[in-house]
Parts: structure tokens; sequence; C-alpha cells
């Protein structure tokens, strides 16, 4: 399961330092990618298995003020799908999850700020933040069994802003 993330600037994109870009991309693209590629080899030696990514609604539908989290976490959809490929023929499984706002940590910038919360808020139908044991469940399916016949997914955890 690849589930980092670095987003370490919150402004218009044309601001965005070198600095910030380069431990976005470090994190959310390097990382995911070289682990993948680790994890993808152990593997194919053993006849299989399933890499899960932890993408972002950001990644299909970019969200304001977030432009390079944005641009990586649509790196992560892509690169999920070319894994899922290359993969399959070698039993392995590769999937991502897209959660939406979630009460995290990482997700505090904007969920403790009222106006960029309320904001958010509208747009989602649910009109709530998610908790993060709600990502559990499509978790558990995409690493199990149950999803066996599954791969190059990518599903939408977000209280239906996508839709």
């Amino acid at each position: 399961v690849n589930n980092a993330a670095a987003n370490p600037y919150y402004g218009h994109i044309l601001d965005t330092d070198l600095a910030a870009f380069d431990k976005t991309v470090d994190v959310n693209i390097r990382g995911y990618f070289f682990m993948s590629t680790a994890a993808g080899k152990m593997m194919r030696e053993q006849g299989g298995g399933v890499i899960l990514n932890t993408a972002s609604v950001n990644g299909v539908s970019p969200g304001d003020k977030q432009g390079i989290y944005s641009i990586t976490k649509a790196a992560v959809i892509s690169m999920t799908k070319a894994f899922a490929k290359e993969c399959g023929p070698d039993n392995i499984r590769v999937n991502a999850l897209l959660p939406g706002l979630t009460d995290t940590k990482f997700a505090s910038a904007l969920t403790s700020n009222d106006k960029v919360l309320n904001m958010a808020l509208a747009m989602i139908p649910l009109k709530r933040v998610a908790q993060p044991s709600e990502m559990a469940g499509t978790v558990l399916y995409l690493v199990s069994d149950a999803s066996s016949y599954t791969t190059g997914a990518c599903i939408n955890v977000d209280g239906g802003l996508l839709t």
C-alpha cells in the first residue's frame, strides 16, 4: 500500500517554488514508483500480489491552490493504470483509492479553516468530511480476493464530490 503524500505548498500555482515542487514530486511520484517496482519484483517472483495506491480526487479535478499536489496525484492515477497493464500478466493487481476530503492531520490545513471548509462542504453532496475509517471498506475490497478480477481501477470515496 502506497499511502504517503506531501503537500508543502498551498497557494497559487504560479508561485510554487522549486523546493515545494521537488518535495511533492519526490514523495508523491518517485516514492510510489520505486516502492511499486521493488514490491512488484518480489510479487512477480512469488507468483502475484496486490499494489494499492492512495491517490486523491484532486488527481481527477485539481484542488484550488493545490496545483502541484493535484498534478502528482493525477500521475499516481496514471501510474496505477500503467502498472496494472504491465503487471497483470504477472498476476499482480494494481488499483487506487481516491479519497475526498478526510479528517486527517494531513488535511487539517483545509478542515481547520472555516472558510475553506465551508466552500468544500458546499461541493460535497453528503455535506460532511469523511472519517479515515470510511476508507477501510474500499481498501479491504481492493486488497482482498473479493476484487480478484479488478485491476487498474481508481475508486472515488468522496461523498459524491466527483459526481
